[in-house]
């Protein structure tokens, strides 16, 4: 038992010590979960795909304007930053995930300077903590995608604009960098930029006679030097291509826009961020009620009206899919940070002598039910983790290898969980005082971190797609990757996309394989292939597709 109690007054002291060194501790948080991995990683089939793919088609052409032959539908953005970590690491999993990992770091700190401004040193410290552990925001840390840089950039504007507030003398100077911020965006993710803008507008509008954003002209200035990448690439793609450098992004948007994708109805996100962002949105929507009954003095309308303008934008663009909800999983933990430190004050209430603090949350609507929350949340927990205990060591015992993967990540979550119930019983039943709200906090924190933590090490995040990963390393397959050329007939689809960026020497797209010369490689569906008479050799088959070898 002491010993527990060693471990546990350790914990607190390192919760104090974080707070205190907030840079270090939130490296040091964040960085294991996006480096720890299986040894092997294998891309997300389609956006991660397309997106490293095209990065190797500028690598390896060098062209970085247009290496495809016809107008493209999204700006470069994306591919620059991938192409030029090909450049400087070589063509890889890790090298193409590199440069998004590195932005992710970056909008963590973003997010403890932009809460440190709303709600508090503390508050901030805890709220990029719990943005490490929504889920769906580290999944796509560690993906080949424009989402979080984008996110980065809407971060930096904001923090800039805020500067810009409070630092009066220099306002020209963090006005250029909101601009700047701004039009970048629109390098990197084209015009869903305009999302996080327009849900700025009420702040920016609303709240002109104090901050006067508008009326700095170093705004519109960085805005416009920050559009100088973008429009130095339409102008060469309008040399090659005309006026269809225009029409593809203008199209893009609006096919995104007129259309529904997986029957992903107005309902979508309703159910889909709750759940991708669990636990934290429950704590998300107490934090709300918590601002809206005491609205946060000038900032009001980032923290609240930010959230729920683009939601709103969102739920009504028709093209609903889960990764463009990203921009709001920080908000999500910044308003999760105001309900969970509140609870854990509530903790350290309970049973108290009254205390000014105590008096303060006593005033509050609904808080007769308020103090029962640190309580009874920590006795389902407890419940929640025995049951996710058995059931992880059933599927251990029992499953086939995939499901022990899941089982052991269940496992590591039911047993994190368990902390709050102890920590609770040790309070109020044992008489251990010093189990501060820090401890209880760290309940929430720990089991998730944990899990996230053996995801990423058993490859749940980061390798996608083992199969086609172990194909192409089999000797004989890759020695004939890295030394041929690889005609592609007729291949589509998700797979299509990862045979793409996998292959180093692409030969010509054909329709059949009669067109292919003799002792010529392709890749080729195996429906094709076994109606096809032209006399091949199939080398090795992959799901429904095949590598084959022309004989003649």
């Amino acid at each position: 038992m002491l010993h527990k109690l060693n471990f546990l007054q350790l914990i607190g002291r390192q919760m104090h010590l974080a707070v205190a060194l907030p840079y270090i501790s939130l490296l040091g948080w964040i960085l294991p979960l996006l480096i720890f991995s299986s040894g092997e990683n294998s891309l997300m089939a389609h956006d991660e795909g397309l997106y490293a793919w095209r990065a190797r088609q500028m690598f390896d052409s060098g062209d970085w304007i247009a290496p495809w032959s016809n107008a493209h539908h999204k700006t470069p953005g994306p591919y620059w930053l991938i192409a030029s970590s090909y450049k400087l690491f070589g063509v890889s999993e890790f090298s193409t995930r590199l440069p998004v990992m590195t932005t992710s770091i970056f909008a963590l700190l973003l997010i403890y300077e932009i809460g440190k401004i709303f709600l508090g040193k503390r508050v901030a410290w805890l709220a990029s903590a719990i943005l490490s552990v929504e889920f769906l925001w580290l999944q796509y840390c560690r993906l080949g995608t424009p989402d979080v840089p984008m996110i980065l950039l809407v971060l930096l504007a904001i923090w800039s604009l805020l500067k810009a507030e409070l630092n009066p003398k220099y306002r020209y100077f963090w006005g250029f960098i909101a601009g700047a911020s701004f039009g970048l965006g629109f390098l990197v993710r084209s015009f869903m930029i305009m999302l996080p803008i327009i849900a700025l507008l009420p702040y920016l509008i609303w709240e002109h006679r104090r901050h006067r954003h508008f009326a700095n002209p170093t705004l519109y200035l960085g805005l416009v030097v920050g559009l100088i990448p973008t429009l130095a690439w339409l102008w060469l793609n309008w040399l090659r291509y005309g006026n269809l450098s225009f029409g593809q992004l203008l199209n893009f948007v609006v096919d995104l826009g007129s259309k529904e994708r997986n029957q992903n109805g107005f309902i979508f996100y309703f159910w889909n961020v709750p759940l991708k962002s669990f636990p934290w949105f429950l704590f998300s929507l107490f934090g709300l009620f918590l601002t809206i009954r005491r609205p946060i003095s000038r900032y009001q309308l980032i923290l609240v009206g930010f959230p729920l303008v683009l939601f709103g934008e969102l739920s009504i663009f028709s093209t609903r899919l889960s990764h463009y909800s990203l921009n709001l999983y920080p908000f999500i933990a910044l308003l999760a940070a105001v309900g969970l430190n509140r609870l854990g004050q509530v903790y350290c209430l309970m049973g108290e002598t009254p205390s000014p603090s105590y008096m303060e949350i006593r005033k509050e609507p609904l808080s007769r039910y308020i103090w029962t929350i640190p309580r009874d949340l920590s006795y389902v927990c407890g419940v929640l983790g025995v049951l996710l205990v058995l059931g992880a060591m059933v599927a251990l015992v029992a499953g086939s290898g995939e499901i022990r993967k899941y089982a052991t990540i269940g496992l590591t979550m039911g047993l994190g969980w368990l902390i709050l119930p102890g920590v609770w019983i040790g309070r109020y039943h044992f008489g251990y005082k010093w189990l501060t709200s820090d401890y209880w906090v760290a309940g929430w924190l720990i089991p998730c971190w944990l899990a996230l933590a053996v995801a990423g090490s058993v490859g749940v995040l980061g390798d996608y797609n083992p199969v086609v990963r172990t194909f192409i390393q089999q000797p004989a397959i890759a020695k004939i990757l890295q030394t041929h050329p690889i005609y592609f007939v007729q291949i589509g689809g998700k797979t299509a996309v990862l045979l793409n960026f996998y292959t180093p020497v692409h030969g010509k797209k054909v329709d059949s394989i009669s067109e292919l010369p003799a002792f010529s490689y392709a890749w080729i569906s195996a429906q094709q292939s076994a109606e096809s008479p032209t006399p091949h050799h199939v080398l090795g088959s992959m799901q429904e597709y095949q590598l084959i070898q022309v004989i003649p």
